[in-house]
């Protein structure tokens, strides 16, 4: 199964979360937003597997800091997609593709119980 971990290498829980995946023996690959980008269609398919409510980190920084106009757009999953796009950290960290099963956010129960 191919494991996939996308998120910023500087954020804590995407820190603990290689940590426990490195400690566990479980081979990924990493995928850092702010370099490599996040495309349309890969957010698109994310959001086939879990709620815009659990991508959308709404509470970050970079949401408080959106304006009222983007923060409605952040309603429409098509506007969400397009900030998410713009602002990478805008997306829950870290997304866990295990082999097309999507998980967002980290923590050690959780990740025990998917490997």
């Amino acid at each position: 199964m191919t494991v996939l971990l996308y998120g910023i290498p500087n954020c804590d829980t995407v820190k603990k979360a290689r940590t426990w995946l490195d400690a566990n023996g479980v081979a990924y690959t990493f995928h850092d937003f702010k370099k490599q980008g996040v495309d349309e269609t890969l957010l698109r398919g994310w959001l086939k597997h879990v709620p815009l409510a659990t991508l959308l980190n709404r509470k970050g920084t970079t949401y408080r800091a959106l304006s009222d106009a983007d923060k409605a757009r952040a309603e429409s999953e098509a506007g969400a997609i397009a900030l998410m796009q713009q602002s990478p950290s805008l997306i829950k960290r870290p997304v866990l593709d295990r082999g097309g099963k999507i998980s967002v956010g980290f923590s050690a129960d959780g990740y025990a119980g998917l490997f």
